[in-house]
């Protein structure tokens, strides 16, 4: 049944997914899915999706439990209890998407591989996303994000100033196969829609991370290794109160920078005046604005640069660009009250409605939290729903308590 609201002619709306994934990768392309309409069921253990634990903790959510698991339901179960199978089989039968995120191997011995579903619901779209695949010498070697970061090279292109490899500072592996996953699900959907096909989905962070970094893979080759600035300058500089971020790609743009920064040796030197030359001799422009830059404000260096159509922006913190004056008129980001946890910003997603618009969809379920009005919803009575949670086969979060009349 989902979330009614009045938005009820949504891509996905009407469709069932039933939604096996844990972390961050799966979740990420299911909710997409819900934020768009579908019914996304969330098969999790009864302990709950261990992405529920990354970073600070707040009841049974943190922030990226929310981040992620926005608009579906959740039921938590025992994949190897009786009951609990009964369950799953039954939302399988009427599935059109199936999203797992095991280790590979593990979902086909929990018997809800891809062959058993398709067996009973022929045109399901079946996903499975994982580490490295479900083929090949590594595909069941376990990993995360930042070890993907690693094997992918990202890590190599992200390099500090001395040299030393750095990983992103947020998951970023995990976030981009997600886009990549609902991308390749939503064409599935299309073609199971138009021609009642079903299909198998073999996403992972390997690949995913490859994708990403296409242009930089086909660079690496056809520099031989030494892939060079895409142009000069282009990079953060320290200012008296912080850091400004330059780009001048186009010689006139170089020009103007520095004669407005008071750095004619700069613009006039010859050495400096073709594309190639300012890529070969970098350090002498970055040695240029690292002695000039710290000798005024972010603010004053802005208000001199854009004016005069220089690249230019302050490099802000999240809190910078949660408070920034666009941001708010814009739309770009709305807030919501998560029960049991603090007020969230919300970034609003392009395509879809604001989140002010659909509240109620942006909810992301406690443990178990829809456990029997799923159960209830397949037919299962009241008596047969509390001898499943007495058995431990589901676990139902308690109802909400009330405020006294």
């Amino acid at each position: 049944m989902g979330f009614p609201t009045m938005m009820d002619r949504m891509a996905f709306s009407g469709l069932t997914v039933l939604d096996f994934s844990q972390g961050v990768a799966g979740p990420h392309a299911t909710m997409l899915l819900a934020l768009h309409g579908a019914d996304v069921i969330k098969i999790e253990p009864l302990e709950g999706d261990w992405g529920r634990g990354l970073g600070k903790i707040e009841g049974d959510h943190c922030a990226h439990s929310i981040a992620f698991n926005r608009g579906k339901r959740s039921l938590a179960l025992d994949l190897k209890a009786p009951d609990a199978i009964a369950v799953v089989n039954k939302i399988a039968a009427k599935a059109a998407v199936v999203v797992e995120s095991f280790r590979p191997g593990v979902i086909t011995r929990l018997g809800f591989g891809y062959e058993a579903i398709k067996k009973a619901n022929p045109s399901v779209v079946y996903c499975s996303v994982s580490g490295f695949g479900q083929t090949g010498p590594y595909s069941k070697r376990p990993t995360v994000d930042g070890l993907i970061q690693a094997f992918g090279g990202m890590m190599v292109m992200n390099r500090l100033p001395d040299g030393t490899p750095w990983r992103q500072g947020m998951i970023a592996v995990d976030v981009t196969t997600g886009l990549y996953t609902f991308q390749a699900l939503s064409t599935a959907i299309l073609r199971q829609f138009r021609f009642g096909e079903g299909s198998y989905i073999d996403s992972s962070l390997m690949r995913s991370a490859a994708a990403w970094q296409g242009a930089k893979l086909m660079e690496w080759v056809h520099t031989e290794g030494k892939p060079q600035p895409l142009y000069m300058p282009a990079g953060s500089y320290k200012t008296s109160n912080g850091y400004i971020m330059v780009s001048a790609m186009r010689p006139h743009h170089f020009r103007k920078m520095f004669e407005l920064i008071g750095r004619l040796d700069v613009a006039d030197d010859p050495a400096l005046q073709t594309h190639e030359d300012r890529i070969k001799n970098a350090p002498k422009i970055i040695k240029a604005l690292n002695e000039t830059m710290p000798t005024r404000t972010t603010e004053e260096w802005i208000a001199l640069l854009q004016p005069n159509d220089v690249f230019c922006e302050r490099v802000n913190n999240y809190q910078d660009y949660l408070d920034h004056p666009h941001v708010r008129d814009s739309g770009a980001v709305d807030w919501i009250k998560q029960d049991g946890f603090a007020r969230m910003p919300v970034a609003n997603i392009p395509g879809l409605p604001a989140a002010h618009e659909d509240p109620e969809r942006h909810h992301a379920p406690h443990i178990g939290e829809h456990s029997r009005d799923i159960l209830r919803e397949l037919g299962y009575t009241a008596a047969q729903i509390d001898g499943m949670v007495t058995n431990k086969a589901i676990g139902a979060a308690p109802p909400p308590a009330r405020a006294a009349e």
